[in-house]
Formats: C-alpha cells, structure tokens, sequence
C-alpha cells in the first residue's frame, strides 16, 4: 500500500505523484507537507501533523489511508481468500518506510549527509508546543537550531557532535518527542491496517540508515525518526509497536558489508552489519517475524553470502532466521549471464540445498 510519491530517491526510474486531488489541497494549504528549518516543503508524502487533522476534504489522512485500504480488500477479495494475497505491507512514510523524509535527494542531499528535521509544518510544530507546555518547559517548543544541514558531518554541528546537544536536557526531550511522532504514526495506521485486512498478514519497512552509526549521536538516524544513540536502544520501541498489531518488519541493507562501507566511504563511518544485527535482535525479541531486502543493486557473491548469513544465522541456539526475501530487482543487469548464473546460485542456498563455494566458472567445467 503506497500513501507516498515515486520519483526522486534511490533507484526510482519513474515518476508517480500523490494524487490530483491531494495535490490541489496542498497548493492551498502546504503545511500537508513535511517541512525542514527553512520552510521547504517535501511533497512526497503527508506530515503525520495531520494523522488527525481533517483538512483532507473532511477527513484525517489515516482515514483516507484506511478508506483506500478497506476499498482495495473489497475489490480484490477472491485473491485474498484464494490465498494469493499472503501479505500487505504498508507504507509507512517515504519510499514506504517508516521515517521522517530527512535526507531527499531532490532537495540536494548526498551520501552521507547527516539529513535534516522535518518537524516545521504547523500540525507537528503545534504537536511540539503542547509536548513542551506538559513538561513545562515552553522555550522547548522549537526544532534545534545548531543541527546544520543536509549535507553537515556530526562533528561540524553543535547538537549531533560528541557531548552536543542531542544529550543536553532539551535534546533528549526534542529527540524522545520525534521519535514518538513516528511510533504513533506507525500505530495509528496499523491498527487500521490490520481491521482492513483481518486474516491477512501485514508487515512494515524501516530503513536500513547505516551511515554514522560508528559515532556517539548517530546523527542520520536521530534526523529520520530513530532515538538511537550509542547509549540507548531506538528499534525496541519500534519491535514492540509492530507486535502489538502483529506485524512483520521488513529491514533493508542485509547485504551491504562493513568493511566495504569503510573502504568506498571511510568518512561516513558507517556500520550496516552492526546496525543489521541490532534490528534484528530488537525484531525477534519482541518475537515478530522479520523479513528482508537488498538496499542496492547486489550481483556479487560477498553480497550473496552477507544476506545468507544474516537471513539464516550460522549456530544460533534459537534457530531464528527472516521469514522471507525480497530481491531488488529484476533488470537488464541481472539478465546477464554471469550474475543470472550467481542469482541462481544463491536462490538454491537460499533455500537450503547443498550447493559448492566455487566459482561459477570452475563449477561449469566440473
């Protein structure tokens, strides 16, 4: 279920807007939009601000969420109860994720920016005043102003760099505050998911952001919605929210390796596999199923092997393993015959048989 634009990110090759309609409110009222410091509007998806807010024609956004939702389950009712349908995941924010849209390529963000709030349309500035007024604290009724920008590194900013701000009463007050907007999002349309699709399983994605995860903020994290600093855990609360509507998460970037990070951008500090491993301890903690994909394009075997190793963990006492696989995706590159012959190879580990570690050369000669 897609309440999100296509177009503009990391391998969208099209271009498929929100509808007609909730454009033209949007050119009246632009604050449907997510909104940075600087008033610049992002209008890939709608801000949470207005979950509850009916400005959409007389309805909030999670009731045009479940009122398309409820209109697909009737209309294709024989493929759910034929069992065709096995599960629905459903967009969460942009790309379909579960995240602030912090870091859009189309407003001049590069890898790896640490990205920017988006907390400045007046639904969620308002959701931010009375959060402040209940902890008695009015002059925390604002965003950070020593955040820098898309494109800063942490430890050129006054909040992100080590001892910054982010752990500064006012931060941690900010920072458990934009957490909880993405949470209650997450609740709020699930909970109406899983009503609109009784005896079908839903899953939601969350994205894989690995870049400064080897730093005390993690700052990219921190800007997209995810209370994770070294000191505190910000996937549990997300685990727990999925498994309170019995959902699958579905994480991304299993197949990126560290030590590649580190040799192609030793600046950004990066950790998927770290990052990876938390997620997924947080996920079948909370004892949801976990699901997966590939960030990037993947044709390699390292790469291969790093999703093998993470979608069925080697002497795990528990024998927990993802539930399912997506590839990302079918493409002329894959058609090659060289990285069709590897998928291939990887599709038959992947489900279990006995297969050779050599290379697909000296297993065609044998």
């Amino acid at each position: 279920m897609s309440f999100h634009e296509c177009g503009g990110n990391v391998g969208d090759d099209v271009y498929i807007p929100l509808p007609i309609w909730v454009s033209e409110i949007g050119k009246k009222n632009p604050d449907i939009y997510f909104t940075n410091r600087k008033g610049r509007r992002n209008p890939e998806c709608l801000t949470w601000g207005i979950d509850k807010e009916r400005v959409l024609g007389g309805r909030t956004a999670v009731e045009v969420y479940f009122d398309f939702m409820r209109s697909f389950r009737v209309e294709f009712d024989e493929f759910f109860v034929s069992g065709i349908f096995s599960e629905i995941e459903v967009g969460l924010g942009p790309c379909g994720e579960l995240r602030f849209p912090s870091y859009p390529e189309k407003h001049g963000w590069r890898y790896p920016g640490i990205g920017e709030f988006q907390c400045y349309d007046q639904y969620l500035l308002k959701s931010l005043r009375k959060a402040a007024e209940a902890r008695g604290h009015t002059s925390w009724a604002r965003g950070p102003d020593n955040a820098g920008s898309y494109n800063s590194r942490p430890h050129d900013t006054g909040f992100f760099r080590d001892g910054g701000d982010y752990d500064s009463y006012y931060g941690r007050f900010f920072l458990k505050w934009y957490s909880q907007v993405l949470v209650e999002h997450g609740d709020h349309v699930l909970s109406l998911a899983k009503l609109a699709f009784e005896g079908t399983c839903i899953a939601a994605k969350v994205s894989g952001i690995h870049w400064w995860y080897k730093t005390a903020s993690h700052a990219a994290e921190l800007t997209a919605g995810f209370y994770n600093p070294c000191n505190r855990d910000g996937y549990a609360p997300i685990a727990a929210m999925l498994k309170k509507h019995d959902a699958a998460l579905n994480f991304t970037c299993v197949e990126l390796r560290t030590l590649d990070q580190n040799e192609e951008f030793p600046e950004a500090l990066a950790d998927p596999e770290g990052l990876v491993w938390q997620v997924l301890n947080a996920a079948w903690d909370a004892c949801i199923p976990v699901a997966s994909e590939n960030a990037l394009p993947c044709y390699d075997r390292d790469g291969f092997n790093k999703i093998l190793e993470n979608a069925k963990p080697l002497n795990d006492p528990d024998r927990r393993h993802l539930s399912t696989f997506t590839y990302l995706r079918l493409s002329l590159d894959l058609m090659e015959r060289q990285n069709l012959l590897e998928f291939a190879h990887f599709v038959k580990r992947m489900h279990g048989e006995a297969i050779s570690e050599l290379p697909i050369e000296a297993e065609e000669k044998i």
